[in-house]
């Protein structure tokens, strides 16, 4: 179930966007009601909404409380395009994701370095700690780990990173808990992020890029 639940909402974009072309539509136009989009394309509103969720995400859409949903001005089409194009391949796809996040995590790595403050790295540290509570009461740190993620990407200030940070690691959240069920990756994953974690907070850069890239190809998502 886990698997074909991306497939599903990803299809539904492409009608989405099909529907775009067939209703002329262009940058501030309001997109037709979910009701529509349900009765148009043949399937629940809560998997039109998925694929909503999924565009405003990208950046691409925008909701208006009381108005609806409106077409963002474009900007980086392309890239969120190719994105797409990934996500919408099957097991080919597992290595231009893989790449394609450490392309994106490295570089908000490097960014972050630069802009983050002491709360984000309180933060990430309170992750870690919540992480080894979380594993020494048997459970999978999955939402910590994510979160840890997360943070280093939103200190960044990128917001379109971020977007494509989220669009990729959200697709496939399942293969953060999937590398954590191997024998003995929670511990090591967890000592890789004190890896990064004590790079960034001592200033050596060079040092919590290479963390962060030895942490991404251990993990194997």
């Amino acid at each position: 179930m886990t698997v074909e639940q991306p497939k599903v909402y990803i299809e539904i974009i492409n009608k989405i966007n099909e529907i775009m072309k067939e209703d002329n539509l262009s940058q501030g136009d309001r997109l037709p009601s979910e009701r529509e989009l349900s009765d148009r394309l043949n399937v629940g509103r809560s998997s039109v909404r998925e694929a909503l969720r999924a565009l405003e995400l990208l950046d691409l859409i925008e909701t208006r409380r009381g108005e609806g949903t409106f077409l963002k001005p474009a900007n980086s089409h392309r890239l969120v395009s190719i994105i797409l194009s990934f996500l919408l391949k099957d097991e080919s796809a597992k290595q231009d994701l893989t790449e394609t996040r450490r392309i994106v995590e490295l570089e908000a790595t490097r960014l972050a370095y630069g802009r983050m403050d002491q709360q984000t790295l309180d933060r990430l540290e309170e992750l870690i700690n919540q992480s080894k509570e979380e594993w020494k009461h048997g459970d999978f740190p999955v939402d910590e780990d994510y979160l840890f993620h997360k943070t280093i990407v939103e200190a960044c200030g990128n917001r379109l990173l971020l977007n494509i940070w989220i669009s990729l690691v959200e697709y496939n959240k399942v293969a953060i808990k999937e590398s954590l069920q191997r024998e003995g990756r929670p511990t090591a994953s967890i000592k890789e992020h004190e890896a990064i974690f004590q790079a960034l907070a001592n200033s050596r850069l060079d040092e919590a890029l290479e963390a962060m890239r030895k942490h991404l190809e251990n993990s194997r998502f």
